[in-house]
Parts: C-alpha cells; structure tokens; sequence
C-alpha cells in the first residue's frame, strides 16, 4: 500500500502560543512528510509492499538489514499518534477512568506528570516518551530515535516528540518547558482515554 501524509486534525496555528504555526508547517509538512515518501520508496517491490503500518513496524524492528524501512515506518506510527495527542485549549482535567487508571498505577497525576517531564528530558538525544499500558498497566517509558511502544509489544496512549524540530523554534533548548507546556495545554486527554479504553 502507498502510505500519505495524514491531515492535521486541527488548523496549524491552532496549537499557538505553546506550538506555533512555524513549528507544524516544518514538523508536518517537511519531517513528517520525509518519512512517508521515504517509506513508501523503501517498500517499494520488497515483500512489505501492501503491509499495513503496523505489520512494518513490528516485522522491521529490530533487523539491522531493514533499519531504513524500521526508522521511517516508526516515525510515520509515532507521528500519526502525536497529531492525534494533540488539540487546541488541550490539557486540563481527565476523563475519569484515566485519571483513575494514573492514580492506581502511578501514583497519581502530579507524578504521572513529574515522571513523563523526566522521561522525556532523560531522553538523551532523539527520541520520545510515552505513557503505554505494558502487561496490563499503565507505565510512562522512553525509547531512542524512532522506536514506539507497539515494536516493544506494548500498547501506546500517550507520546511526545523530543526530536529537536519538534520543539527548538519555539522554545530553543528548553526541552523541559516544552513537556510541561504539552501536557498543560497541548494534550487531549479525550484521545489518550479513547486510547486506553481499546487497549
């Protein structure tokens, strides 16, 4: 299957002050985008040419022959959940069972929140962190370059971009500020739920 650029679900200067148009125009329009035509390039004739996304990412990782195809196929999964993660006048209170769920499994929302900004500023690097659901609870994790919770067998719910494009025009090197401005005011905690309810 040829695989596309997905829409953004909301309009690029929806996301302003805490991610500016700027930011989306480069990180949807260029790197994401980069990732999809070199996917598409990369399967091309090869017996993944009509896997679906997720089958690529889990029949790639790992193998160091199909390292290409795995880098490009994780960045396009993690990237189509990121857009998703998102919305304008974001953050705020959860829904109730994931609030729940955060509170029981880790420790509650203040932490869940203290640990996901620690995640994702212990990222050396590139990379991301997640909040998943690994063997039935909910976990916040890290994982290097293009690497997700679904190569690891676990189901994700939650993740933010650490690249630098994802954040650097707009906040420079304070990666930290960024992770807090996401959870604050970016996240959609209606997705992440909908998410968990299907894990």
């Amino acid at each position: 299957m040829t695989f596309t650029l997905p829409d953004l679900p909301y309009d690029r200067t929806a996301l302003a002050p805490h991610m500016s148009a700027e930011t989306l125009e480069f990180h949807h329009g260029k790197h994401h985008q980069a990732y999809v035509n070199a996917l598409n390039d990369l399967t091309k004739g090869t017996d993944l040419a009509g896997k679906s996304l997720d089958d690529i990412v889990k029949a790639t990782y790992g193998k160091e022959d199909r390292q290409a195809i795995f880098n490009n196929a994780g960045q396009h999964w993690n990237h189509i959940l990121f857009w998703q993660c998102m919305k304008p006048k974001g953050g705020g209170a959860m829904p109730g069972e994931l609030e729940r769920r955060i509170k029981a499994d880790l420790g509650g929302v203040d932490k869940f929140k203290e640990e996901f900004v620690k995640a994702g500023v212990g990222q050396f690097g590139s990379g991301w962190c997640w909040l998943v659901v690994n063997k039935g609870k909910l976990a916040v994790t890290k994982t290097p370059n293009g690497v997700n919770p679904l190569a690891l067998g676990q189901h994700g719910l939650l993740g933010c971009d650490v690249w630098e494009h994802s954040y650097y025009l707009d906040y420079r090197n304070r990666r930290p500020d960024y992770i807090k401005a996401f959870l604050e005011h970016l996240v959609n905690w209606e997705f992440v739920a909908q998410r968990l309810a299907k894990a």
